[in-house]
């Protein structure tokens, strides 16, 4: 069986999850916000293939604040953004792929100063 979250919390500007089998993974909020895995945000696809895709919502600070989380079935987690989004759902398999492998994101903007880049 897949591991799943036994306790997950917010700490400073992380995401930390602990496994069911021990293992621990510590996200980045501005990471979890810029990979929603929603159609708002990564666009769908068409019958045809092609992505159609939104205007991007410009974000804020409160964009990358957890109001809250919730669990979806078995099998992802609902974040719960303080700018009022909250369409993705986040696979229980991609969050822990996410822990062991941080994916690669551009810098952020240099238009949004208040966010510290890693």
């Amino acid at each position: 069986m897949a591991p799943v979250p036994k306790d997950l919390q917010v700490l400073g500007n992380e995401l930390a999850i602990a496994w069911s089998d021990g293992a621990e993974s510590y996200l980045e909020l501005t990471d979890l916000r810029r990979l929603c895995p929603c159609a708002e945000c990564q666009g769908e696809r068409d019958l045809l293939g092609r992505l159609m895709k939104p205007p991007e919502r410009p974000l804020t600070a409160e964009s990358y604040q957890v109001r809250g989380t919730g669990p979806v079935g078995g099998y992802a987690l609902q974040i719960f953004w303080a700018d009022g989004h909250a369409d993705g759902l986040y696979t229980y398999q991609k969050l822990r792929e996410w822990g062991e492998n941080p994916p690669e994101l551009p810098p952020l903007a240099a238009a949004f100063p208040l966010l510290p880049v890693r």
